[in-house]
């Protein structure tokens, strides 16, 4: 009988979906490692082992890999504050899920969101777009609590503080990323905490 050893097991290709997944990981990985403009194709394809063609037949250029990153994290971030909002009755308690929520997956992605936020103009009007676009759902989602949280206040206060959430939440955010004694759920009770005091003068009492 031979002492032959069986050969290894082949691996299993990756599908098309879950190479488009991988993909993304490692370039928003090195976008938030290097910045926008010092990431290049070559070392994203490399840590992907991938070729530099294929990433570009996925693509097309290295704006559309961060307008593909930003787009999937748009969906994912909607994904995880409806989520966690649809299990509160009270107002209090939706917006304070929400901003956790919020909180928690900027902590996740801190680096890449960090670099957002460094570089504003370095991508493509399209680009910056999707990153409005984000800005304009996660708008739509506090402008509903508010409205519950505050049912008699005007509609230009809703907005209006609306408006004032999304850039404070940005900022609270990017002071964060350099804070790692801050916690998600800390940034979460600054921002209630702010957004109660500034409704309590349109909120009834009880």
């Amino acid at each position: 009988m031979s002492g032959a050893t069986s050969p290894p097991p082949r691996r299993r290709r990756m599908s098309r979906a879950e190479r488009e997944r991988q993909m993304l990981d490692v370039a928003e990985e090195v976008f938030g490692d290097r910045g926008y403009q010092a990431a290049s194709m070559d070392e994203i394809a490399e840590r992907c082992g991938v070729s530099k063609p294929m990433l570009y037949e996925y693509f097309g250029s290295k704006d559309g890999l961060l307008l593909a990153c930003i787009t999937r994290s748009k969906a994912e971030l909607l994904d995880v504050t409806q989520k966690a909002m649809a299990g509160a009755t009270a107002p209090e308690d939706i917006l304070w899920r929400g901003m956790v929520a919020y909180f928690s997956f900027i902590d996740a992605h801190s680096k890449s969101f960090d670099m957002l936020l460094r570089e504003p103009f370095a991508a493509s009007p399209q680009t910056l777009e999707a990153i409005e676009a984000t800005r304009r759902q996660q708008s739509t989602l506090i402008a509903g609590v508010l409205t519950t949280f505050a049912p008699s206040a005007p509609r230009d206060a809703v907005e209006a503080f609306t408006e004032i959430i999304i850039g404070a939440s940005e900022r609270l955010a990017q002071w964060c990323t350099h804070r790692p004694e801050v916690s998600a759920e800390d940034a979460a009770r600054y921002m209630t905490d702010f957004c109660w005091n500034g409704l309590s003068l349109y909120v009834s009492a009880p």
